[in-house]
């Protein structure tokens, strides 16, 4: 078994902003050329995360609409009368989707669903530069 690190560079606007990061990911397997083994991503920020989705207009507007219904930025966030930056809603919002994801890929190809994408969702209220750890493991 072999495991490689790398990383990808994303610039984000911020506010919910969901980026399809499946071809990036399809690019870093396939440039360690292990075959079979699993991709894991992983987001060292408090106010992103990773999922998979149908990455659509609709799909990625019904995604945003659920977190503004759960965490809605103009809720009382004690984390924003403690720091005063006005993100406490994105520390929320980031915890409940996951810092992380994992994915199988066999014969070098990742093992996704058809209508599945891998993606980043950046919930800070500015925009950032970012920065993900990919690690890949197999053989």
């Amino acid at each position: 078994m072999q495991i490689k690190t790398d990383t990808i560079q994303l610039a984000t606007r911020g506010h919910g902003d969901v980026l399809d990061i499946t071809q990036a990911t399809a690019n870093a397997v396939r440039q360690t050329e292990l075959q079979n083994g699993i991709v894991t991503l992983f987001s060292p920020s408090s106010t992103s995360g990773l999922t998979t989705i149908e990455y659509e207009s609709g799909c990625i507007a019904d995604l945003q609409r659920l977190f503004d219904e759960i965490a809605n930025p103009d809720r009382h966030y004690a984390h924003n009368a403690r720091w005063g930056d006005g993100n406490g809603h994105s520390h929320v919002r980031a915890a409940l989707l996951g810092p992380s994801l994992t994915v199988p890929f066999v014969n070098g190809r990742l093992t996704l669903g058809t209508w599945q994408q891998i993606v980043f969702v950046d919930f800070d209220n500015r925009s950032r530069q970012r920065e993900l750890v990919v690690q890949i493991m197999g053989v």
